[in-house]
C-alpha cells in the first residue's frame, strides 16, 4: 500500500508532478461522503485533489486515509506570503500549523516557521493581521484541516507550500467563486474579471505566479518522492525540504 498520501486543493497546483509520473501513474475513482475523487497512484505515493477550503480538505483527508491507510499525509499547494522576504516560488515546510478559526496548533516536528490556515482567501490587510497575530510566515486555507484530520486517525502529518502571492499583493475577491464542494468556478471568475479592467493586471500576475509556484512545489515533491529512503519510515525531525534539495 502507498506510504505517503499527498493532498492538494486543485490539480493545477500539482499538474507538473502528475505529468512527471507519466505512464507509471494509475488513476482511479474513490467515493467518500457522497463525493467522488480522482486518486493518482504512483509507487508508494498517492495524490488526491480535494478542493479549496478547510471542509473540502477535511473530507479529502478522511477519504484518502480510509482508502489507502497511508503512514503519512502531506498537505501541499499554494500559500500567500506574510513575510515580505518570501518571494514567489519559495517552498516552505512549516514546523507549526495554526488554524485561525479556533487557534489549534499542530507541531509538525520538522521544518521551520509558522503557517496559518484561513477560512477565506487572505487579502493584503488580512495578511498583515495574521503575520502580527501568529508570527506566521505564510497563509493557506487547507493545511490545518489536513493536520487535524490526520492526527485524529493517528497518521503522521507534513506540509509543503509554495508561495504564489507576495505579502504586498492585493488579490481580487475570490471566495464567492468557490463552490460548496471546494471546486472553483473559473468561468464565472473569468467573466467577473473581464468586466473589471482594474483587475486585469493583478489577475495576469497571479496566473504567472501560480505557474512558477506550481513548478517549484512539484520540483520539491518529485525530488522528495524519488529518494531511495522513501521506503523506510521518516525519522523524527527529518525535513521534507531538506530531502528535496539533496
Amino acid at each position: 500500500m502507498p506510504r505517503i498520501a499527498i493532498i492538494a486543493a486543485m490539480e493545477r497546483e500539482v499538474a507538473p508532478l502528475i505529468r512527471s509520473w507519466k505512464v507509471r501513474t494509475k488513476v482511479r475513482t474513490m467515493e467518500h461522503g457522497g463525493r467522488r475523487y480522482r486518486l493518482f497512484e504512483n509507487g508508494e505515493a498517492v495524490l488526491v485533489c480535494g478542493g479549496i477550503g478547510a471542509e473540502a480538505a477535511r473530507r479529502a483527508t478522511e477519504a484518502v486515509i480510509q482508502e489507502v491507510n497511508p503512514a503519512r499525509v502531506i498537505s501541499v499547494g499554494f500559500a500567500g506570503a506574510l513575510d515580505g522576504s518570501l518571494q514567489v516560488g519559495h517552498v516552505l515546510e512549516p514546523r507549526t500549523v495554526i488554524n485561525a478559526a479556533d487557534g489549534v496548533r499542530t507541531e509538525v516536528g520538522s521544518g521551520e516557521g509558522v503557517l496559518v490556515s484561513s477560512a477565506t482567501v487572505a487579502g493584503k490587510e488580512q495578511k498583515i493581521r495574521f503575520g502580527k497575530a501568529y508570527g506566521a510566515s505564510a497563509v493557506d486555507m487547507e493545511a490545518a484541516a489536513v493536520a487535524q484530520g490526520a492526527q485524529a486517525r493517528g497518521v503522521e502529518f507534513g506540509a509543503l507550500k509554495a508561495i504564489s502571492d507576495a505579502a504586498d499583493l492585493s488579490l481580487p475577491e475570490m471566495d464567492r467563486f468557490v463552490a460548496n464542494d471546494g471546486s472553483f468556478h473559473s468561468v464565472r471568475f473569468a467573466c467577473h474579471v473581464a468586466l473589471r479592467p482594474w483587475l486585469w493586471g493583478t489577475t495576469i500576475a497571479l496566473a504567472r505566479n501560480s505557474s512558477e509556484a506550481s513548478q517549484a512545489l512539484c520540483g520539491a515533491l518529485v525530488s522528495y518522492l524519488g529518494r531511495e529512503t522513501l521506503s523506510r519510515p521518516t525519522l523524527p525531525g527529518e525535513s521534507l525540504v531538506a530531502e528535496s534539495k539533496q
